[in-house]
């Protein structure tokens, strides 16, 4: 580790009216170092690193860099000063391409040619170093999002920044990727850049950070050096006493069950999605009491799959059935087939935003014209109580709500129709841990009842805790769904990144390659 002191936060509070959202907070980060910063969806970690990056006022407090004092609120003064943030919500403009986000804020999108051309050596010097590779040339509103979130880590890096703040880097990265990453951050803080992490994952936590801080209700109520603590003590800290810290999902028993009839089958499906080949000979059976998962990068035909299963876009070839009956590209006929929808956007896909939180109970499914509004408060409460949703009213706009009590809310809405089917596409995605065993304990009861549930995930962890099987796609082609059992993460990884993984999996799983639908490994106990 470099010596000397990078960052010192001293006593920052921050009030939203009532809300008291950072309370006292104090906190240094060295040159060289990597603090991991833990919290619960809610604790305050966005807004401290906000006043760190110039977003918002702090009440009281003030923030060092370098030795020199930051004005409060000067986002281009926390630039200039080496401070660069990957927020966990995006900050890109769409309409530009990979290229030019990377040039906004540094100099103008209509420089000469030879300004974007050293630009441009620079970004793919910093995706081949770190391993994130990504389209220059590509519109933002084309990619998706986990194409995204390597974009805002890109044009971090590209500013030779000294601090870094990075929320949830490796949500959408392969193992090796992952561990790629780590290995040139580990090479980059032994040259002095420093490091505050934050993530949802406690073994990450141990794995790269030199420190530790844990924000509960806007205070900090723990820190440590890692190698003074465990995965144990930092959930307890996070979510209190009762807290039972996630087992690593490798090693989480299983018991056999049986699944039923098929309820999702594809049949050699090709989708077009923005005038290029999405997805290429599709074969994919889900059955009633089980979970199947589609585990690849993001932008490997994700985004084409969801859309197809959702009615929003239809197969230009091949066949998509729900229980035996062909369904069109019209998402009305999904719903009304017994198919629910957890999308990846909470908020762009999954809610309307200014609504309120009742009317956000049925206004996926019922007309507006045919709510009662009596029965519609009556099933709102019911989900808020019954997935335990935290807020202040029924009545407040759904957005005001955390993200995590959004998706507790959007898994309640869909889970209490009883679906046949569900889609469940990053259900946990930016969630702390208590919401994502809650969220994963939901899918696992659907399934117990009978549902048939395709997963679509990034999070190699949430694959191996759920899926009783789990297919790859890699290019817009999918694999054969194997017993999860018979992957380990190096052999998901590879197949992931379009290697030799496939063909090693399908070899331990005994041959089941022939045969989509076969029978899953099982399931949690």
């Amino acid at each position: 580790m470099v010596n000397g002191r990078a960052l010192a936060i001293e006593g920052v509070t921050v009030r939203f009216g009532s809300l008291l959202a950072n309370d006292d907070i104090s906190l240094t980060l060295d040159r060289g170092e990597v603090l991991g910063l833990l919290g619960e969806n809610g604790a305050g970690k966005s807004t401290l690193v906000s006043v760190l990056f110039g977003h918002y006022l702090p009440d009281a407090g003030s923030v060092t860099v370098f030795g020199e004092r930051l004005a409060p609120g000067d986002t281009a003064r926390a630039l200039e000063a080496g401070i660069g943030m990957i927020h966990q919500h995006f900050t890109l403009a769409e309409n530009l391409t990979v290229l030019d986000n990377i040039l906004l804020g540094t100099e103008s999108v209509w420089r000469p040619t030879s300004g974007r051309r050293a630009a441009r050596r620079r970004l793919d010097e910093a995706m081949t170093a770190f391993g994130l590779r990504v389209d220059p040339d590509a519109r933002v509103d084309s990619l998706s999002v986990g194409e995204r979130q390597r974009v805002e880590i890109l044009k971090a890096l590209v500013r030779e920044v000294r601090i870094l703040v990075l929320d949830e880097p490796t949500a959408v990265l392969t193992p090796q990727e992952a561990a790629s990453l780590f290995a040139t951050l580990a090479r980059f803080t032994a040259g002095g850049l420093s490091l505050i992490f934050i993530t949802h994952k406690l073994d990450e936590v141990m794995q790269i950070a030199d420190r530790v801080a844990v924000l509960k209700r806007g205070r900090k109520v723990y820190e440590a050096a890692v190698a003074e603590t465990s995965r144990e003590v930092l959930a307890r800290a996070m979510i209190g006493e009762a807290a039972r810290s996630p087992e690593p999902a490798q090693h989480q028993s299983r018991q056999s069950r049986q699944p039923g009839r098929p309820v999702l089958e594809l049949a050699g499906v090709d989708v077009n999605d923005a005038g290029r080949l999405a997805l290429a000979g599709v074969d994919l059976a889900v059955l009633s009491g089980e979970i199947v998962a589609v585990a690849g990068v993001a932008g490997n035909g994700q985004q084409a799959l969801a859309s197809l299963l959702a009615g929003e876009i239809g197969a230009v070839s091949g066949r998509v059935t729900v229980n035996g009956d062909d369904l069109p590209a019209r998402p009305r006929a999904w719903i009304d087939a017994g198919v629910a929808r957890i999308p990846v956007d909470r908020l762009e896909a999954a809610v309307v935003g200014d609504a309120s939180v009742a009317e956000n109970a049925v206004l996926s499914w019922l007309p507006h014209w045919l709510v009662d509004k009596g029965a519609m408060r009556r099933q709102a409460r019911r989900i808020v109580e019954a997935y335990d949703v935290r807020l202040r009213s029924i009545d407040q706009p759904i957005r005001s709500l955390s993200g995590g009590n959004i998706q507790r809310f959007v898994v309640g809405r869909e889970l209490e129709r009883q679906p046949r089917l569900v889609i469940a596409c990053q259900p946990t995605w930016g969630l702390d841990i208590g919401a994502v065993a809650f969220v994963h304990q939901q899918l696992r009861d659907a399934r117990d009842r009978g549902a048939a549930i395709l997963l679509i995930s990034e999070d190699l962890d949430e694959v191996f805790a759920l899926a009783d099987r789990t297919a790859v796609i890699q290019g817009g082609r999918l694999g054969p769904a194997q017993p999860t059992a018979s992957w380990t993460p190096e052999s998901i990884g590879l197949a992931m990144a379009g290697s030799q993984g496939r063909s090693q999996a399908s070899g331990q799983a005994g041959g089941l390659a022939s045969n989509p639908a076969g029978s899953p490994a099982g399931t949690d106990s």
